[in-house]
């Protein structure tokens, strides 16, 4: 796209701004005032908008990220900058209590928690938009290595899915998708007098989860901390094991897009393509409730899916291999006036949707533009279209916020979001998946 004709030039050069003012020098923060660190799928997202602006940027985010993969392939959810005091952010590297790994040249700590894995979808766009086989060839074993960590450490059900042992490894931190799972978690009054949350004196607490979710978060983080961080057994041993469908579709996609990087790179691309068609098959036939018409997550310990219709449930719709009456199940429950476009993160019929509350009602561009390539991928392009429009009309008129009021449009949580802005860009370039 010609952005000089563009009628969202304004946006393009604020996207840009944003995404300036965020980069350290070595990776991209989400946003300078609450989340002042190095986050695992925000470094993905980014990297799909820096494609187009500073592909060299984008490239070294994600290696930097991944120089902190672990031994056993998981990449942590957070990289702690250095250079950050504790005191700045909770819970930081004293609480993970995760031994430090060197990264070029200075000594870094990690979460032991991980996040979905868009990263294999994010160095194939870099290197559709600016071919660099060596980064990708480079990248790969890492990639792979994630990928095998997930599937074979975390498939807690025995059923080929991936399982996460924590809200916060979803990225959709308290979505009503895990109230009844995190129903059966105490939420003990001890936690939040031993430790003092620093979200809530940078953004307004009626914005953020509220104190009872965030004291089982930490609780939550204490068990799989203190027992190692193993994944041996954890359904019988961890008290939160879910089966969350964006974090499995995203899985699936990943091994779509490692097909495609083999390809480039002199790897077998049989077993990925495998891989993806087995994931996509049992998230069908164990998160996809065709009475509802969407996917819904797994509690593991009891077998129960969620209740609650929420925007994770429409994320398959970014698989290629989804069958077509699911497909069209998914774009007709994503018009409904349960969601509508751009899609809430929650039901806005139940009676708990909340407009303002993180991912109980507000939207996200993240997960929005993950449904727009859904929507392309499956043939739905004036749908997809009107999906794009809607984006970055909310954005050109609010912002690059982290989050926007539902009915308003007003931008909500922390400003100069870099994923917002990130993904703005790739929207004004205009390359859903059947146009690249």
């Amino acid at each position: 796209m010609d952005h000089a004709r563009s009628p969202y030039r304004r946006l393009t050069s604020t996207a840009e701004a944003v995404l300036n003012r965020n980069w350290t020098g070595d990776h991209m923060v989400p946003s300078r005032t609450l989340y002042p660190h190095q986050w695992s799928w925000d470094a993905a997202f980014i990297g799909i908008g820096l494609a187009h602006v500073a592909p060299e940027r984008g490239w070294h985010d994600l290696a930097s990220l991944f120089a902190a993969q672990w031994p056993d392939g998981r990449v942590p959810h957070i990289v702690f900058d250095p250079g950050v005091a504790e005191k700045d952010y909770f819970p930081g590297p004293a609480f993970w209590e995760v031994p430090p790994v060197r990264q070029d040249g200075r000594s870094v700590r990690t979460t032991g928690i991980v996040q979905p894995p868009v990263h294999a979808l994010a160095a194939l766009h870099l290197h559709r938009v600016s071919p660099a086989a060596d980064r990708l060839r480079e990248l790969y074993p890492a990639l792979v290595a994630q990928q095998e960590y997930l599937l074979k450490h975390r498939d807690a059900g025995g059923l080929g899915l991936v399982s996460i042992v924590h809200p916060w490894e979803s990225g959709l931190d308290n979505s009503p998708s895990w109230d009844a799972a995190l129903a059966r978690v105490p939420a003990d009054p001890e936690v939040l007098a031993r430790y003092e949350r620093r979200d809530t004196s940078k953004a307004v607490a009626s914005h953020r989860p509220t104190n009872a979710d965030y004291a089982r978060y930490i609780g939550l983080a204490e068990s799989y901390r203190d027992a190692g961080y193993r994944d041996f057994d954890l359904a019988e041993t961890h008290p939160f094991v879910v089966e969350c469908p964006a974090f499995n579709a995203l899985t699936a996609a990943a091994e779509a897009a490692l097909a495609e990087i083999a390809t480039v790179v002199g790897a077998d691309p049989a077993p990925h393509l495998e891989r993806a068609a087995a994931i996509t098959e049992a998230l069908v036939g164990h998160l996809y409730d065709r009475e509802t018409g969407q996917f819904h997550t797994r509690d593991v310990r009891t077998g129960e899916l969620s209740k609650a219709r929420c925007v994770n449930g429409l994320v398959p719709l970014i698989l290629a291999g989804l069958p077509g009456e699911v497909a069209e199940s998914l774009v007709a429950v994503a018009e409904s006036a349960r969601f509508g476009l751009p899609v809430p993160s929650y039901d806005r019929t139940a009676a708990d949707f909340d407009t303002l509350r993180y991912w109980r009602g507000p939207v996200w561009i993240n997960i929005n533009w993950l449904l727009w390539r859904g929507l392309a991928t499956h043939g739905y392009a004036d749908r997809a279209d009107r999906l794009r429009t809607a984006m970055l009309d909310l954005v050109e008129r609010s912002g690059c916020f982290e989050y926007f009021q539902p009915d308003t449009g007003e931008g909500i949580g922390t400003p100069d979001f870099s994923w917002t802005a990130a993904l703005v860009l790739d929207l004004l370039a205009e390359t859903p998946p059947e146009r690249e």
